[in-house]
Formats: C-alpha cells, sequence, structure tokens
C-alpha cells in the first residue's frame, strides 16, 4: 500500500491549472508520464540568467541580456525583410528584430514611446546591436513574469516554456515536505539540501548558482540510487525467505559430459559453473547473472546446470528471444547432454497442431530434460511439471513480466540469466543488484582472434571483390547495413546492397531484416548455416547469438553510426570458427574525432568489457541494457558515467539500512520506503511479484 503522504505526488496531471483535455496529452508525452511526480522529476537541462539588467550601450554581443527602454519606432516587415523594433534609454538604443511577426501583435505590445522590458541573446546587425525574436517581452510594472533565473526544459513545440513553469509552480506548492532518509553526516559531507528543496533549487532557482544547481541533482540522484539499491536488496531479502529445492552436484554427470567435450573448459567457465552448483544446492531460489562476452561459453554452463537438474528428477525451461536463437541453443545444449542421454527439444511459434501436442506431451511423460524455445515457453497449455530451473538467454531482451510468467509455472525454480552484453561493473550494480553475478572473463583457447580494421566506403570496391574472392574458396560472410531502404540508407541500405552483391558473387546472397516475417528470417539464417547461400546481407537483426562456424567474414557499413558495444556483438558473429577471420568497418568521410576514437577502440582490442567501458565513456548507458525491454524504468536523475561512486556508497548504505531494520518500520525505515517508491517503483513492484 502507497503511503498516504505520497497521494500528490501521484495526482493526475489534469488536476493542475491550465491542463485540459487538449495540453494533457502533450504534457504527458514530453514529460513520459501522467503524474505530478513525473512531471518534477522533467529537470531543466540549463539555467539562463537574466538578472543582467544593464543599460543598453553596455551589453555586449553573444551575452543574454535584459534591458529597458521604450519604443522610439516600428518598421513593420516588407518583402522579404523582417519587422524591426528599435529601443532606446538614456545611453543609446538596440533592435528587436522579428520575422513572420502578426501586424496586430506588433501595433497592441510596441506602441509608440511604451516602455518595456526585452531579454535575449545579443547579437549584430549591421554594425549595431540586435536580439531576434526576444525570448521575453514584459511590462515594467508586472516584472515578476519575467524570471531572473529561468530554467531552461526539454521541450515539445505544442507547449510553451512559461506554461511548463506555471504548471511545475502549482505541483511543487501541492507536494508537502518529507521526512529526511539520507544519513545526516551524508547530507553535511556533501552540503544536499532536503528533497523538495532540491527540487525547488532547480525547478524555480533564486539565484544563478551552476555549483548548486550540480549540489542539488546530485541529491536527487543519490536519492535514485539509493531508492533502487533499497528495492533490489529487499526483493534479496523476500527471495531469502522463500523455499526453493536444493539441487545437489551431479558429479558422474558432469565428468561424463566435460571428457565428451572437443575442447577444454576454461577455468573462468568451471568457476561460473561452481557459483551455480553452490547457489542451487540451497534452500533458497537462486537469482544468477552469468555474464560473458560473445564466444565465451556461457552455453556450455547452461548446459551442466540442466545436467545437475535432470539428475535430480527435474526439467530445465530454456528461453531465448527469437526461435533462430531457441532451436540453436536447443542444438548446441543437445550436443554437451548426449553423452549422458538426455533430451532436449525445441517449442517456438512455429510448432503447430500435432508436433506441438508431441512435444508437450513428452514434456509431460518425463521423456524431455531440456525446453529450449521463445515466450512460446509460458503459454496456458504449456506444462512443466517439476519446472526446477529456468534459464534466461539475453534476459535484456525480455521484460519483468516474461520472466514472471515463466518462473511461475513452477514452484521457486532457480534462475539463471545469461548476458553477452558487457556491462561496466557500477552499471551492472545499479541495473542488475537483486542478482548475483559471474563473469566469464576468458574466452575459450580454440576461438580466432578476428582482425579488424576500418576502411573508408569509398574502397567499396576492394571489399566487394575481397568477400568474392572468400566465397570462392568456400568462405561465407556477414554483410551488415544500417537500414532496411535506400530512402534511409541510400546504396548502404539492405535491399540495394543485397542487388549489388548478387550481381558480383558467384553464389547465392541471402537477405534478412526485423520487417521481415519471422519464419522468413530463419529462412535466410538457415542458409547462410547449412551452405546454400554464402554470402548475408542483414540489419543488425542477427545481432545476437547467430552461430555459423563458416562465417569468416563480418563486413558493416557505415560503422561510425553504430554504438561500440553494437560493433563488438556483430564482430562477434565470425571467428568462431577454425579459419582466420576478419571484420572491416565501411565508414563515412570525414570521420569525427569521435567516431575515429570509438573505431580505433574497436580495432586495437576484441575485449567486450573493455570496449563496453569506452562505449560507456563516450556515449554514456543510452539503452545498452535494454531498461525499457527489462521492465525497468530508465533512470530519472542518476547519471551513470557521473555517478558511480554515487551508486557505489548507497549500494552500501542500504545494506547497512536494512540489516538494522530489514522491515523497514523504524522512523529512517519508513522515509527510505517513501524514497523508494518515488524514484524506483517499478522494482518495488517485483518485490512483490517474484515467485
Amino acid at each position: 500500500m502507497r503511503d498516504p503522504i505520497l497521494f500528490p505526488f501521484y495526482n493526475d496531471l489534469s488536476s493542475l491549472p491550465g491542463v485540459g483535455p487538449k495540453a494533457r496529452p502533450h504534457l504527458a508525452k514530453l514529460i513520459g508520464g501522467e503524474t505530478w511526480l513525473d512531471l518534477l522529476f522533467h529537470l531543466p537541462a540549463s539555467w539562463i540568467d537574466r538578472r543582467n539588467r544593464a543599460s543598453i550601450d553596455t551589453v555586449e554581443i553573444g551575452e543574454i541580456a535584459t534591458v529597458t527602454g521604450y519604443v522610439d519606432k516600428v518598421d513593420h516587415a516588407r518583402a522579404k525583410l523582417p519587422a524591426r523594433v528599435r529601443l532606446r534609454d538614456d545611453t543609446g538604443f538596440i533592435t528587436l528584430t522579428y520575422f513572420h511577426a502578426n501586424r496586430q501583435w506588433l501595433e497592441k505590445t510596441f506602441e509608440i514611446g511604451k516602455t518595456i522590458i526585452a531579454s535575449g541573446k545579443v547579437g549584430d546587425y549591421q554594425g549595431g546591436r540586435q536580439i531576434v525574436h526576444p525570448d521575453h517581452i514584459a511590462d515594467p510594472e508586472k516584472d515578476d513574469d519575467l524570471p531572473e533565473v529561468e530554467p531552461v526544459y526539454p521541450m515539445t513545440a505544442s507547449l510553451t516554456p512559461k506554461q511548463i513553469r506555471k504548471f511545475v509552480a502549482a505541483a511543487l506548492e501541492g507536494i508537502p515536505d518529507l521526512d529526511e532518509w539520507i544519513d545526516p553526516h551524508l547530507m553535511k559531507r556533501n552540503a544536499w539540501p532536503g528533497f523538495k528543496q532540491a527540487l525547488l533549487r532547480l525547478h524555480q532557482p533564486k539565484v544563478y548558482d551552476l555549483e548548486g544547481f550540480e549540489v542539488a541533482r546530485n541529491r536527487l540522484a543519490y536519492d535514485e540510487a539509493l531508492a533502487r539499491e533499497m528495492a533490489m536488496g529487499q526483493a534479496r531479502l523476500a527471495r531469502e525467505r522463500r523455499h526453493a529445492r536444493p539441487i545437489p552436484r551431479a558429479v558422474g554427470q558432469e565428468k561424463q559430459i566435460v571428457d565428451a567435450l572437443p575442447f577444454k573448459p576454461t577455468r573462468a567457465q568451471m568457476n561460473a559453473y561452481q557459483d551455480v552448483v553452490t547457489d542451487m544446492n540451497r534452500p533458497i531460489p537462486m537469482r544468477r547473472m552469468i555474464q560473458g562476452d560473445v564466444g565465451s561459453g556461457k552455453t556450455l554452463v547452461a548446459a551442466l546446470a540442466a545436467a545437475q537438474v535432470a539428475a535430480d528428477g527435474g526439467i530445465t525451461a530454456l528461453m531465448s528471444p527469437t526461435e533462430v536463437l531457441a532451436r540453436q541453443q536447443a542444438e548446441a545444449i543437445g550436443r554437451f547432454l548426449a553423452p549422458v542421454g538426455l533430451r532436449v527439444a525445441a517449442l517456438t511459434g512455429r510448432d503447430k497442431g500435432a508436433a506441438r501436442e508431441a512435444i508437450l506431451s513428452d514434456v509431460r511423460a518425463g521423456k524431455i530434460q531440456v525446453l529450449s524455445g521463445t515466450q512460446a515457453l509460458y503459454q496456458s497449455d504449456v506444462d512443466l511439471p517439476e519446472l526446477s530451473l529456468v534459464v534466461i538467454d539475453e534476459q535484456h531482451r525480455f521484460g519483468v513480466a516474461d520472466r514472471l510468467k515463466l518462473t511461475s509455472k513452477g514452484v521457486s525454480p532457480h534462475t539463471l540469466v545469461m548476458s553477452a552484453t558487457p556491462i561496466p561493473r557500477t552499471m551492472a550494480l545499479a541495473v542488475h543488484g537483486d542478482l548475483d553475478i559471474s563473469v566469464i572473463g576468458e574466452k575459450p583457447a580454440n576461438r580466432q582472434d578476428v582482425v579488424t580494421a576500418a576502411v573508408p566506403d569509398s574502397r567499396i570496391d576492394e571489399v566487394v571483390q575481397a568477400v568474392s574472392r572468400a566465397v570462392d574458396r568456400g568462405e561465407r560472410a556477414f554483410w551488415i547495413c544500417p537500414a532496411v531502404d535506400s530512402e534511409d540508407a541510400g546504396d548502404a541500405s539492405a535491399n540495394q546492397r543485397r542487388d549489388v552483391l548478387a550481381g558480383y558473387i558467384n553464389a547465392p546472397v541471402a537477405l534478412v531484416h526485423g520487417r521481415m516475417p519471422p519464419q522468413d528470417r530463419d529462412s535466410a539464417l538457415e542458409k547462410l548455416r547449412s551452405g546454400e547461400a554464402r554470402v548475408l546481407v542483414a540489419t543488425t537483426v542477427i545481432e545476437v547469438g547467430v552461430d555459423v562456424p563458416e562465417a569468416t567474414i563480418m563486413v558493416i557499413e557505415h560503422a561510425e553510426k553504430f554504438g561500440l558495444a553494437q560493433l563488438h556483438q556483430l564482430r562477434g558473429r565470425v571467428g568462431r570458427g577454425d579459419k582466420a577471420s576478419s571484420c572491416l568497418l565501411l565508414y563515412q568521410t570525414p570521420l569525427t574525432e569521435n567516431g575515429k576514437e570509438r573505431l580505433d577502440i574497436l580495432r586495437k582490442t576484441t575485449d567486450g568489457f573493455e570496449i563496453a567501458e569506452a562505449d560507456f565513456r563516450l556515449r554514456g548507458p543510452g539503452d545498452v541494457l535494454g531498461l525499457r525491454q527489462s521492465g525497468l524504468a530508465d533512470f530519472r536523475v542518476l547519471d551513470m558515467v557521473r555517478d558511480t561512486n554515487l551508486v557505489e556508497t548507497a549500494r552500501t548504505d542500504a545494506k547497512s539500512i536494512l540489516m538494522a531494520d530489514p522491515t523497514l518500520a523504524g522512523p529512517r525505515g519508513v522515509a527510505v520506503r517513501r524514497a523508494r517508491d518515488l524514484f524506483a517503483p517499478r522494482i518495488a513492484e517485483m518485490v512483490a511479484e517474484e515467485p
């Protein structure tokens, strides 16, 4: 139940003065929500100092100035010339310039001899000074209408800055002061204001104080970090109160599987599996993430865990984001588990009628120990008796609801999630704090290094010839395009490039993109895997998980437009066999300094975690974690590039709070609970939803 003191924060936008049926949808779209709280967290991007109430002769070109004068002359627009208003004081004059201004408005606003205040950026006009379309025109008797320090908000064309300021002011007036939830020593050390005072300083500043704005923002960022850590800490505590069936290590089966492998598992793989063994042998449900770079061998860890479950009489459900990956995982895990006689099957939307019922019947009869599939796994007719382990592949592609629907088919099953998207440590703590994390930080010895080169697109003919020669040698290639159609990418569109390559290469060229029906995408990928096609032209739909060991060349057009982590994932589609492989980054010239640095990083290293750190530094977190898909809302205030220290501090603070007051029943616990509900309501809901 939500604390009643928080009710005003969740008032609908329509309860604010001036937010009627016309304005509400525009405001809701702008702020990404429908409540006062969403509006208050729509923070200014910057602030304008309008205190420069100087005489006209002292204002300088390039500055934002606020001047008072009387209207000396008005030249209305004619031909292609704008309207110009001359504003004069005792020291000189300045010109106010308007393009396409309404004549009636001009005559009413700028009566000759009338004194007005004008504020805006000063520019040059024929050796004199002008303000083009002043930000504010005010009557000196209504000076209060002109803010001395004006917050600048991300805007939409349907609303004005004045409206936003008015709506925010009403919301600020209607919310209560809340008891402090931050440790007083931390407050004092950082000179942080209270929660409401921080909002007031950012939305309604009395003075222009950039350092003060940052202090207020830091306060709110810490609130968000603490709220998320508290919510995830509570999720951990709730999980530890639930009972799960302990599953002992299956030493015999494990040895058979490992001995039959055509390679030696890395120490990192076996360490990750040891973490899983320890977790599943406890009487509480495991929630562990296996994070490993492209090709690090996460699937083997999942297979060993599934064998451990099968030895105890349970079954494993493995959910992947696409049919191709689900079937690919079924094949891979099936090969790993064949030496111990375990059966693996795939269940996707493609399976219909009798074929689907045959699979489900074998699952119910205990003849299938591992079922790999897409969201088809949690459909109502899928019965998973003795579901003991849920494995989520590429977990960031799924929402919380997907995970809950699948785990609800068992009684507190253990959950293992796998991600090939390298995540900087601090971000992993902030987003996945409810999970234990194992990192596979090394690649199997049989993996080939991929030679990476950045090539200007003026040399594309040479690249096409190189791909053609590789195909003639029996190799296969991926060619990645930034868009499907030529309107979006010209010759670099997938449709255009497929047609061009088909005219040069002496083998079939397949095409795959996100607009194709799933079965057609699967068919195109299967053609490359089987060798029926030797080149696959694709968009980033093949970014994750597609395994074609015979593919040795990856070409990426307009590489400068992709994120580093995405480029690294695409590069990971080659080098999976025993032949030397290469990745060619085709870029448009001229490259920006940032673009050059990004491509250089990818050229110099194949370490996904190092690349993720660089991408994080250069671009910020963006949606690299798929926060929207995962069901975890984007950060409202927290900036994962500059607030890493706040996350670390909040994590420590949250642990100490929960240790002292696990039920959050004390005075600070109640206050912290309010912070959690304000900043991390979705994560808080997960505490109650997790089975």
